[in-house]
């Protein structure tokens, strides 16, 4: 077992999704529901789950195609373009 590559998943995945959409819907579910929250946590980790699934499977079908360094300078334009795209859109209306 790679404890390597397993610590650092976990630790930009957790990072990744602290305060993002996904935990903010989780959150409002758990607080608007006053039994259940159980379920709130199973349906929210399964559903991360299988996110994480389709990314490793996509992931691995893309990377035998493209080399990773193509995939990561991509990835690196979208979120510097949606970052460019959300400043311009908060300054057009501020």
């Amino acid at each position: 077992m790679d404890m390597k590559l397993l610590l650092t998943t976990f630790g930009m995945v957790f990072l990744a999704e602290l305060g993002d959409k996904t935990q903010l819907t989780t959150f409002c579910l758990s607080a608007e529901c006053t039994h259940g929250r159980l379920f709130v946590f199973l349906g929210s980790a399964g559903a991360l789950v299988l996110s994480s699934l389709i990314a490793v499977l996509c992931g691995d079908a893309i990377g035998r195609a493209i080399p990773p360094i193509y995939i990561k300078i991509a990835a690196g334009i979208f979120f510097l373009v949606m970052g460019v795209w959300t400043l311009y859109s908060a300054y057009r209306a501020g």
